[in-house]
């Protein structure tokens, strides 16, 4: 949500962010005034947009303290959770009806997942003039549902309460609702925007399928003002393309800062991720002692399930110095791991996007994917015709089960003692483009294609 505003106005497009004024957020940004103010929004109490400016990008924060001034997550608290984010939605709606009052107003209202699924819907039984909508799919499994009790404290009339309005078995689906009213849907790759409407909508599909015409997959990209090993502060050594020795020594670095041995001939597989069964960890666990009999070392980054969470540590116990186990989330640890791990393994049942495979890439780690979703449209599985064509960026499995990811494994680590092909393929990864400016462009595109309707 930085990286995709930028792109857009590097492109000429006048973008700009609507966030929560998390005091996180406020205190990151510089403030340039006050552009509305609200007596009272959402029965949270008084709130304000602010008009913040972050480099190269213009905001407005929605200061509400009732719904946004507390520490931890987003998602937390979770007694006014639905209050909170139709606010926001409520306030992005009234921004494309009314504009700020410095008399900016956007002809389209741009919004993700569903926190921001009741902005079409305030669009849509609002006034005029009726600024044109889009929402993005990131993971179509979080919807967003609410007890229908809440319609009039979300300020939605009782029309809306309909299966072509927000009505979602019997809940308020904020999510859905975006995805009935918005008048143009997309989601992070080709390859999910088809899955989503065959058996991973998670009950949207039939919603999806009729409105097929109006969907499009579009991949993410990486911002390389933050994952850039050539300038990354948090690597113990910058390298490139032509400086590729310049790893080395972010793999030694790794080793000792996780516990595991120093061993210059041993393949690091790494994982970094949130613990879900979704995310296909325990395929992984499935093959540790497999790793280790195979002479290579395995480090895991993430937190989530305590089921997981603890099989890892367990794992890490009982082969000290050849499994490690950070749980919770380092910044900086993890773009540590991408500089110094062979093979980032990505092994997701589901898998909108995904950056893992992406940052993988970029830092020279080759990717172990499970063909689903964006993994499939961004990794180039290695085979004889793709070492052939140089094409070939990591390697993919099909089937989500322990013994598959357990063949893959052997693939990479029968390539990994041929080190000229390896480091073919390796390159190759590192040489992908991965920038904003294409999906920024395809966004542009979609947001022209949208017809006017009162804007």
């Amino acid at each position: 949500m930085a990286a995709l505003p930028r792109a857009l106005r590097a492109l000429g497009a006048d973008a700009r962010l609507l966030l929560p004024a998390y005091p996180a957020i406020r205190e990151a940004l510089e403030i340039r005034g006050e552009v509305a103010r609200f007596q009272d929004l959402m029965g949270g109490g008084p709130a304000r947009i602010l008009r913040a400016e972050a480099p190269g990008l213009p905001l407005y924060l929605l200061d509400q303290p009732t719904f946004f001034n507390h520490p931890g997550s987003p998602y937390g608290h979770p007694e006014n959770l639905p209050q909170r984010f139709a606010a926001l939605c409520w306030t992005a709606a009234h921004l494309g009806r009314v504009g700020d009052s410095e008399g900016w107003r956007p002809t389209v209202l741009h919004g993700h997942d569903w926190p921001a699924g009741l902005m079409p819907a305030y669009v849509a039984y609002g006034g005029e003039p009726r600024p044109a909508t889009l929402m993005t799919i990131h993971n179509i499994a979080f919807q967003g549902r609410f007890p229908a009790s809440l319609l009039d404290d979300l300020w939605l009339p009782s029309r809306a309460f309909t299966p072509e309005g927000v009505e979602f078995e019997g809940d308020i689906g904020f999510l859905k609702a975006g995805l009935t009213l918005a008048d143009r849907l997309s989601t992070v790759s080709p390859s999910y925007a088809r899955e989503i409407q065959q058996d991973g909508g998670h009950g949207l599909e039939r919603l999806l399928t009729h409105r097929n015409g109006t969907l499009r997959g579009i991949l993410n990209g990486v911002d390389h003002l933050i994952w850039n090993p050539a300038k990354d502060p948090h690597l113990f050594s910058h390298y490139d393309l032509k400086h590729p020795a310049r790893r080395a020594p972010n793999r030694s670095y790794f080793q000792r800062r996780l516990g595991l041995q120093e061993d210059s001939n041993a393949p690091i597989f790494a994982t970094v991720s949130r613990l879900d069964v979704l995310k296909g960890l325990d395929l992984v666990l499935d093959n540790v002692e497999h790793l280790v009999a195979r002479g290579a070392q395995l480090a895991l980054l993430g937190q989530g399930e305590p089921l997981l969470e603890t099989a890892f540590r367990q794992a890490a116990q009982r082969y000290s110095g050849r499994v490690a186990t950070f749980i919770g989330y380092d910044e900086a640890l993890a773009h540590k791991t991408f500089a110094a791990a062979d093979v980032i393994l990505v092994p997701s049942r589901q898998e909108p996007c995904g950056l893992t495979q992406l940052y993988a890439q970029v830092y020279g780690a080759i990717p172990l994917v499970r063909r689903t979703g964006g993994l499939a449209d961004t990794v180039v599985g290695v085979s004889p015709e793709t070492l052939a064509d140089d094409t070939a960026t990591g390697f993919q499995f099909d089937e989500a089960n322990g013994w598959v990811l357990g063949e893959a494994i052997n693939r990479a680590l029968n390539l990994f003692s041929d080190p000229s092909t390896w480091r073919q393929v390796q390159r190759r990864g590192m040489l992908a483009n991965f920038s904003w400016e294409g999906p920024a462009r395809a966004y542009l595109e979609l947001y022209t294609a949208i017809p006017e309707k009162g804007v």
